[in-house]
């Protein structure tokens, strides 16, 4: 990993919106403030740029606060905290800052603060300690999974054969998509996967356009009413989609009704099989805003094996996956990340859960 020079600051910026003009010259120096709205815009930009001269985050983060994430940082990135972390926040929130914050920040900023102030405050405290660049503490965790070459054979042969044997279906359903509503046949979305990888995750379009813009209006027909009343996001974990929760959607066309209730829907997902997106067999990859809430190393361990389209999450009947804490269904997918990376049956449990998938479809 590269070391950032002394003439080149580079300052993370974490908030919703863009606070400061970049590049910022402060006497010989250059300083860059690149802002990210979440830890997986972070993870990624230090796998391409090595760890940043600083930090400055807002008190207040879109589905978390600046709490939460130093507590991520921290433990991933700056075990030793060595690279400075500053506060940014409203002056009509300041007395609400916790004390508990206040002494692990190296200052706090009230907003409005010019990238002049960052910048020089930056270089102040970089006189006064040293920040290793090249012990990424932590990054192990970011790294993507290396299947072995027997998993991704089995992947590619797999993915290959299957998707030949389909194509006619696939070929008479995108028809049928096309015919009753105007729009892609694909449908896709940004999922997160191993070593925090975000990448294009494909199915055959089930709703009608702009879909997701009417969940809001439509949260009266959810399932989980008491998770869309308190505004609370419903993870992938609980069920396998949150959009298959609604009673009577009727964002739903009837051709996604059959091609859903009969999982055709899914057969595009073989295109990220064979471009390593995902494999067949793994934890699922998770949309961007519910990965966004796994903060925690406990949590986080879900990202060091691979992502698939059956995994343990699959096999579990819906009753049984409904009855389990949060803390359980997270430790379901961190159990597959053991088994994944460290036993030598690995291949086995693979092909265990592949042949559970197949009554599960059915049923």
């Amino acid at each position: 990993m590269e070391t950032n020079s002394n003439e080149k600051l580079k300052i993370l910026h974490i908030g919703a919106d863009p606070e400061f003009l970049s590049p910022v010259i402060f006497g010989n120096h250059l300083a860059e403030i690149e802002t990210m709205d979440n830890t997986f815009s972070v993870s990624q930009w230090i796998v391409a740029n090595g760890l940043p001269d600083a930090i400055v985050c807002e008190r207040i983060l879109p589905g978390c606060n600046a709490s939460g994430f130093y507590d991520f940082w921290v433990e991933q990135f700056d075990t030793d905290k060595t690279i400075p972390f500053l506060l940014l926040d409203d002056e009509k929130n300041q007395e609400s800052i916790s004390p508990e914050l206040l002494k692990s920040m190296d200052e706090v900023f009230i907003k409005p603060t010019s990238a002049e102030t960052i910048v020089a405050k930056v270089f102040a405290l970089k006189q006064v300690r040293q920040s290793p660049k090249n012990d990424l503490t932590g990054m192990n965790a970011f790294k993507p999974f290396k299947p072995s070459f027997l998993k991704r054979t089995v992947d590619i042969v797999f993915a290959s054969i299957t998707l030949l044997l389909v194509s006619p279906v696939l070929l008479i359903f995108s028809i049928a998509i096309r015919l009753e509503s105007k729009g892609k046949v694909f449908y896709i979305s940004k999922r997160v996967g191993s070593g925090f990888n975000v990448f294009d995750f494909y199915k055959l379009r089930s709703m009608y356009i702009n879909a997701d813009k009417r969940l809001k209006e439509l949260a009266h027909l959810t399932e989980y009413s008491e998770a869309a009343n308190t505004h609370v996001k419903p993870t992938s974990n609980l069920i396998h989609e949150t959009n298959s929760t609604m009673v009577g959607d009727p964002r739903i066309t009837k051709v996604g009704r059959i091609i859903r209730k009969l999982n055709i829907d899914e057969i595009p997902q073989l295109i990220n099989v064979l471009k390593g997106d995902i494999s067949l067999v793994g934890n699922r990859p998770l949309p961007i805003y519910e990965a966004e809430l796994l903060t925690t190393s406990d949590w986080t361990d879900r990202f060091d094996s691979p992502s698939g389209i059956t995994g343990p999450w699959r096999v579990v009947t819906r009753r049984k996956l409904l009855s389990m804490s949060h803390e359980e269904r997270n430790s379901l997918q961190n159990k597959y990340s053991e088994i994944a990376g460290r036993s030598k049956y690995s291949f086995w449990k693979d092909m265990w859960l592949v042949f559970r998938t197949i009554p599960v479809m059915f049923r």
